[in-house]
């Protein structure tokens, strides 16, 4: 086009808009001092401080589906670089809670953490638990039975396929010792027949009968 400049050779370079970043920068650093601010009241207050957190984006808090793994870790060498973790954040040889990045020496303190406001609310749980109705206890009473139902057909089904495995090597097994008894009395039959014909052989010979 005859009214646009020509490209120069810098063209390609991604622009920034300053406005925008200076905005950011400027909230940033005024979101950094009302947190200091806080943490430095709180402290002379002798509390701890907490980040405000919006709760009405957290949902209630359930109980746990799955019990705590921890007895597969024993007898089990992790490696870690030594500078990984930094007291308890980071991860590090223990327990690591990858939700809050923090490690704990042993299974007792990961509970705690486990339990803790902090890992709920980092898990989107609000740490407050929803009171259940009657119609949630008989939910909840015919999901478990459900589940029992499902698993005693599960261990019925492996038990019969256990069970059908069991006979099937038996029969492998008494089929192996049939043959190998076939074996030995074919074996044994084959050497009581050589043994009759050199008898007879030799008593020719020596009664000077040529065949």
């Amino acid at each position: 086009m005859p009214n646009q400049p020509p490209p120069s050779d810098t063209a390609f370079r991604k622009t920034w808009n300053r406005e925008e970043y200076a905005k950011k920068a400027t909230e940033e650093e005024s979101k950094r001092k009302e947190e200091s601010k806080a943490r430095y009241e709180a402290k002379l207050l002798g509390k701890k401080w907490h980040a405000p957190v919006d709760h009405s984006t957290l949902e209630a808090t359930t109980s746990r589906k799955q019990r705590l793994d921890v007895a597969s870790m024993v007898g089990k060498t992790t490696i870690v670089s030594a500078g990984s973790a930094v007291g308890k954040r980071g991860r590090g040889a223990g327990f690591y809670c990858s939700d809050c990045d923090l490690t704990f020496k042993d299974n007792l303190q990961l509970v705690e953490h486990l339990n803790s406001k902090q890992h709920l609310i980092a898990t989107g749980q609000s740490g407050e638990v929803t009171r259940a109705s009657v119609e949630d206890v008989r939910r909840r009473l015919r999901m478990l039975a459900h589940q029992r139902r499902v698993r005693e057909e599960e261990e019925r089904r492996a038990w019969q396929l256990d069970l059908g495995a069991r006979l099937q090597e038996r029969e492998e097994q008494e089929a192996k010792e049939r043959e190998e008894k076939r074996r030995k009395r074919n074996e044994k039959r084959r050497k009581g027949g050589d043994g009759v014909k050199q008898e007879e052989e030799s008593w020719e010979g020596r009664l000077g009968i040529i065949a």
